[in-house]
Order: structure tokens, then sequence, then C-alpha cells
């Protein structure tokens, strides 16, 4: 193997699910974790430490593509905070929280 075999260009280790998630290939860690947790000041490698199914140079992969493509991925992030948000809200409304805590009291102590 030479020089010139290494320096091939190496896609991203990422995959796209059906459901339009993107996820660190060969993993169920999606690359908002990644990011989240790389915009929060943790380091790759402490990634790693909490993501065992994960491995540094993937990290440091997923985090350069990201800063390379800062653009394109905002733009994806963005949208699955607002499909996070939207979920939130359906769910809410089919679970409202109100009362809750007096359910799970009454539920407790025997009354319900």
């Amino acid at each position: 193997m030479t020089l010139e075999d290494t320096l091939a260009a190496e896609a991203p280790p990422l995959q796209l699910t059906q459901e339009g998630v993107l996820r660190i290939r060969g993993t169920r860690v999606p690359i908002d974790t990644v990011i989240g947790a790389y915009e929060n000041g943790e380091t790759p490698e402490e990634i790693v430490h909490h993501f065992s199914s994960l491995n540094v140079a993937d990290v440091y992969a997923v985090v350069s593509y990201y800063l390379r493509h800062r653009s394109v991925m905002e733009t994806y992030l963005q949208q699955r905070r607002e499909r996070a948000a939207e979920i939130r809200r359906e769910n809410e409304a089919r679970f409202p929280s109100q009362g809750v805590r007096e359910r799970l009291l009454a539920r407790r102590n025997g009354s319900a």
C-alpha cells in the first residue's frame, strides 16, 4: 500500500435510516446526539466514553463532516428539533400531565 492509496477520500461513517434519521454507521446513535455533545464542549474521547458502541475515529470523522458541511447539517438538526417538538406536543395532547401527581399519589395510597 502506498501513501497515494491511503489518501483516497473516505465517506463519513453515517447512515440514513428509512425514517430519515442520520445515525453513526453500525450503531443506533443519532448524529444529533454526537453533535449535541460536541457543541456542549465534549471531546470525541468523552463522547465515546458515554457511548460504547462508538469509536473515536468515527466520532472525529462525524465532527469533521459536521464542521465542513455546517449549513446543511444545521438545517437537518433544526428539522429534527422541530419534529421532536411536534411529537412532544402530540404526546402532551394525548397524555396530559395535569393531575398526574395526584393520580400517582392516589394510586400509591391505594385509593385509585
